[in-house]
């Protein structure tokens, strides 16, 4: 039996969300997880009162479009992915954020773990249904199927974060 999923953390003002999704350069697993996510958000109808960000830990590619073949990939699936450009974490970024989900252990030590940031820093994996705790593998240096198989992840995530939204969502904070 899989592990529980890990609730997302309660949102610091109420009745708002802000979702940071990270990975290394944000052109592959980060940026096609805010496309599905964003996605996602819109069509429950939060997209006023939720927001979607993502960036790389490292700066490489920042400004540039997403991987052409996750663009592809997102395209095939009914995603339209063409209005995003990289951009690098900073911790003004990571500050505006509820919930940062890393996409890898890597990613997630570069944030400073679980226990960055009061609990607010987690592996997007951990919203996986089917496979809690994972990591969503880099498919960068791979073929196309390392894509397909980030989207399936990212979209089975994002269905259970969209789910579990209006619970983090309505356990706000004392911040305002």
């Amino acid at each position: 039996m899989p592990d529980p999923l890990v609730p997302l953390p309660p949102a610091r003002t109420p009745g708002r969300y802000s979702v940071g999704l990270v990975c290394l350069g944000n052109i592959c697993r980060s940026a096609m997880a805010d496309v599905v996510l964003s996605d996602k958000v819109a069509e429950a109808g939060l997209d006023d009162v939720v927001e979607v960000v993502s960036c790389g830990t490292g700066g490489w590619h920042v400004g540039d479009p997403m991987d052409r073949r996750a663009a592809a990939t997102l395209e095939q699936a009914g995603y339209d992915g063409r209005d995003h450009r990289a951009q690098q974490y900073d911790d003004a970024l990571g500050e505006r954020c509820d919930a940062l989900l890393a996409m890898d252990a890597s990613n997630l030590a570069d944030l400073g773990g679980r226990d960055a940031r009061d609990g607010r820093v987690g592996l997007f994996g951990d919203h996986d249904p089917l496979h809690p705790g994972s990591e969503v593998d880099d498919p960068y240096y791979g073929g196309d199927e390392g894509f397909h198989e980030v989207l399936a992840q990212v979209e089975r995530a994002a269905d259970a974060i969209v789910a579990a939204l209006p619970e983090a969502m309505r356990d706000g904070g004392d911040e305002g």
